[in-house]
C-alpha cells in the first residue's frame, strides 16, 4: 500500500506534527508581538502577511532539512518540485482573518501527499498530516490506515445520519459573486439542519468533523493547502468525502465531509438537487 513512499506514513505524520507545533508557537508569538507594533505599521494586515511568510519559511526549511528530496507546495508561494514521491502541502496560517482579529481559531496545516489521479481535485492524496491550533494547544494528526488523533487520543466522526439534527460547518469565499452563491446554498440548508457554523478555518472545520464536533462540513472553492491535512484526518476518523458529483473528486469546486448517508443528502440540499 505504501510502496510509493520511502518512509512509513506514521513517520511522516510525526514530522508534520513536530513542525506544525513549532510553527504554531512561532505564529502565536508573532501575533502577540504584532499587537504592540501594529500601531506603527501601515496596517495590521502587514503583520499577518509577514507572519504567514515567516511561518512558511520555517516550515519549508524544517522539511528541507529532514527530507531534502521531497517537494513542497505552500500557500505563500513556495513551489519546490522535489525528486521523491512525496510533496508536502502546507498552509502556514489557515484562518488568517481570525488570526488578524485575535479570534483563537487558526491553525498550521501540514500534509505529506503522493500522486493519485482520482483522490482529490488536485490529483494528490495525503498519506500523513497534522493540524495544530496554538491557541487551544490542540494537535490533530493522522496517517493513512492509522486512524486520527487529537493530542494523542483516537477520535472519530459523529456518524450522525439525520440532517435535521446535524450541525454543519461551512466557509465563504472572498469575491462578492462567490459569496452571493454561497449565501444561496446556506439559505437552502438553514431551515433543514440543526444549525450552521462558520468558524473561519477549513483545516479546523475538517478536524472538527473528525472529532465529532461538527456532524458535516461543506465548502466550495478550497485550495489544496486548505484541505490536504484535514481531509485525511476526517477520513481516517470515519468521515466520507464527496465532490460536486460522483464523477468529480472532492476539493475544487466542492468538498463535502460527514457520514456517507448524511453527506449525500447535504450535497443535494446545498446544490439544490
Amino acid at each position: 500500500m505504501h510502496h510509493d513512499v520511502d518512509a512509513a506514513p506514521r513517520t511522516l505524520a510525526r514530522l508534520a506534527a513536530d513542525i506544525a507545533v513549532q510553527t504554531g508557537e512561532l505564529i502565536a508569538t508573532l501575533r502577540d508581538r504584532g499587537v504592540t507594533v501594529a500601531a506603527s505599521k501601515s496596517s495590521a494586515v502587514d503583520i499577518v502577511t509577514e507572519a504567514d511568510r515567516e511561518a512558511e519559511r520555517l516550515i519549508v526549511s524544517a522539511l528541507r532539512a529532514a527530507r531534502p528530496a521531497d517537494g513542497v507546495l505552500g500557500e505563500e508561494g513556495t513551489g519546490i518540485a522535489g525528486t521523491s514521491a512525496v510533496t508536502w502541502v502546507v498552509d502556514p496560517i489557515d484562518g488568517t482573518v481570525n488570526y488578524l482579529y485575535g479570534i483563537p481559531a487558526f491553525a498550521v496545516s501540514i500534509a505529506a501527499t503522493v500522486r493519485d489521479a482520482h483522490a482529490f481535485a488536485d490529483g494528490r492524496r495525503a498519506v500523513a498530516g497534522a493540524v495544530f491550533n496554538p491557541r487551544t494547544g490542540e494537535l490533530f494528526e493522522a496517517w493513512e490506515g492509522g486512524g486520527s488523533r487529537l493530542n494523542g487520543s483516537p477520535i472519530s466522526a459523529s456518524g450522525k445520519t439525520e440532517l435535521a439534527t446535524a450541525l454543519v460547518g461551512t466557509g465563504f469565499g472572498y469575491t462578492a459573486e462567490r459569496r452571493a452563491e454561497q449565501a444561496e446554498m446556506a439559505s437552502r440548508l438553514l431551515p433543514l439542519a440543526r444549525d450552521i457554523r462558520r468558524i473561519g478555518s477549513a483545516a479546523l472545520d475538517l478536524c472538527n468533523v473528525a472529532a465529532g464536533r461538527l456532524d458535516a462540513y461543506y465548502e466550495m472553492g478550497l485550495n489544496p493547502w486548505d484541505y490536504a491535512a484535514g481531509v485525511l484526518i476526517a477520513r481516517e476518523a470515519g468521515a466520507a468525502l464527496l465532490g460536486r458529483d460522483d464523477s468529480t473528486p472532492p476539493g475544487e469546486p466542492f468538498l463535502f465531509a460527514g457520514d456517507a448517508g448524511l453527506v449525500r443528502e447535504l450535497r443535494a440540499v446545498v446544490l439544490g438537487g
